[in-house]
């Protein structure tokens, strides 16, 4: 199992935090462990861990020096420290600029792409391929290329057929 903060080395430091009903774990390795400052457990949270320590630096002030306080539910950075997520939607406007740097550090990408179940992701590619083998067909008859047009007529007729037998149509 490798460190999750460099993902070079094996983790030797093991850490579980339960909140309520829900486990979070990060493994750590040594020079990780000693980076982050995990001799003293009393002195970090997980979050802390999750985010880098001193990563609510980044989004601790605004210009003027000020700490930050999102204006429809009054989170704080601090309140951001120690729960580890966001107050509200607003939350992420107001601590924008730095939390860019977090997710980008945290994540592959800024951006959620998500997972498609099976079942909608064939559906949706037999019917792209319907898309395609329809235009296929309709360029073939505008070429009075009628074997090729039979042959893709069949084509979409089974197609269509297993369309309509799939759980998510």
């Amino acid at each position: 199992m490798l460190c999750i903060v460099c993902k070079k080395s094996p983790a030797k430091v093991h850490l579980t935090q339960i909140v309520g009903e829900k486990m979070q774990k990060v493994d750590l390795c040594e020079e990780c462990a000693k980076t982050k400052g995990v001799n003293d457990s009393a002195d970090f949270t997980l979050a802390d861990l999750l985010l880098g320590l001193g990563a609510g630096k980044e989004i601790a002030q605004n210009a003027e020096g000020e700490d930050l306080k999102c204006p429809v539910c009054g989170f704080t950075q601090a309140d951001f420290k120690k729960a580890g997520r966001l107050g509200c939607s607003d939350c992420y406007q107001t601590f924008a600029e730095g939390l860019e740097g977090l997710l980008k550090s945290m994540h592959k990408g800024t951006k959620h792409v998500g997972k498609v179940p099976q079942a909608l992701r064939q559906t949706k590619d037999m019917n792209d391929r319907l898309k395609n083998l329809q235009k296929k067909l309709d360029r073939a008859i505008v070429e009075e290329d009628f074997e090729d047009a039979a042959r893709l007529r069949d084509e979409i007729k089974g197609l269509k057929e297993k369309i309509s037998h799939l759980p998510i149509a």
